[in-house]
């Protein structure tokens, strides 16, 4: 059977460019097409260098909340995400995160980005998708998708919410990380502001 090295490539469970590696150094034999494709005689190439199986990538857990009075909710969110991940057989690790949904230089947030970069993370696990991030969590699925990271989210809404409870949702994050700069100004009109805003979000 004479296959593209793509499809050669994952049934020896090597790169694509180890093939061509190998073809420069003489160790395996090539064809070409009359466009000049490369095709693989997958018995020969079985016959000079035995399937490998594929390096095993880790499960990556995240875990995040806002503020530290949120402690808790932390807790629960990791217990969950450990109880799923043994349950699936699953070697993981988790990353924890404090900080706002909206702040994208968090450290377990860029660890994690570096490690699916790396090739080191086959799953990421999520209890919501908004642990990840409130805005901008599309962006960082798209990297999981280029490097083949697959996205388990546990808490998967039953119903999608409407635009005006997406709205409501990044408004209460937005005014979140605004109260929290301004709690430690000692000024009346920015405890005057933190005032209304927490008043806004529970209007909200």
């Amino acid at each position: 059977m004479k296959v593209r090295i793509s499809q050669a490539a994952k049934e020896l469970g090597v790169s694509v460019d180890t093939l061509r590696r190998w073809e420069v150094a003489g160790k395996i034999e090539v064809e070409r097409t009359l466009g000049g494709h490369r095709r693989y005689n997958l018995a020969k190439l079985r016959g000079v260098v035995p399937r490998q199986a594929p390096s095993p990538r880790l499960t990556l857990a995240y875990a995040r909340v806002s503020s530290h009075d949120q402690k808790s909710d932390l807790e629960t969110q990791v217990a969950l995400l450990e109880s799923f991940c043994c349950a699936n057989g699953w070697s993981y690790e988790v990353v924890q995160d404090l900080g706002s949904g909206l702040d994208y230089n968090k450290g377990g947030l860029r660890r994690l980005i570096k490690r699916i970069c790396n090739g080191e993370i086959g799953r990421l696990v999520l209890t919501h998708k908004d642990r990840l991030l409130r805005l901008g969590s599309e962006l960082v699925f798209a990297l999981c998708e280029e490097f083949g990271v697959e996205i388990v989210i546990i808490n998967q809404s039953d119903r999608p919410l409407s635009f005006e409870e997406e709205l409501v949702q990044d408004v209460q994050e937005i005014i979140t990380v605004f109260s929290a700069r301004l709690y430690g100004s000692r000024s009346h009109k920015s405890r005057k502001l933190v005032k209304t805003l927490r008043e806004a979000a529970q209007e909200l």
